[in-house]
This record gives structure tokens, sequence and C-alpha cells, in this order.
């Protein structure tokens, strides 16, 4: 998984920091979404994408990687 974030939309509410703290964090100048690694470790997989539903601005997109398959 990889997520990626519209900085310029954001409305800097934080529910992404309280949600997925690992990932997640806020700008100390305006409070925008800040992203700490966009290659989401698996154990914080649920909780950035609770982030993404519940971010009021809908700035945050989560990119799911399928695994390859080997037949």
């Amino acid at each position: 998984m990889e997520v990626e974030t519209d900085r310029a939309r954001c409305f800097a509410v934080g529910n992404c920091a309280a949600l997925a703290p690992a990932v997640f964090d806020q700008s100390d100048e305006d409070g925008t979404v800040v992203v700490l690694d966009a290659t989401v470790p698996e154990a914080e997989h649920a909780a950035v994408r609770e982030a993404a539903l519940r971010c009021p601005a809908s700035v945050i997109t989560v990119h799911e990687h399928t695994p390859a398959r080997h037949d």
C-alpha cells in the first residue's frame, strides 16, 4: 500500500494524524497533513484506510497493491 495526499486542499482537521500517527503528522506551520511514510507498513493499513475515509477534505489517496500471482 502507498498513500499520497493533496496538502493544498487539506483543512488541517487532524483526523489522519490521530488515526494513523505512524504514517501521518501535521505541519507545524499550518497544520496540514504531512506523510511520514508513503509506503505504508502492513500493520498500519487498516488505520490508513480509516483515515482516508474520515478525512473531511478527501485529500488522502490510498493505492492498494495486489500481490503478484505465481501460478
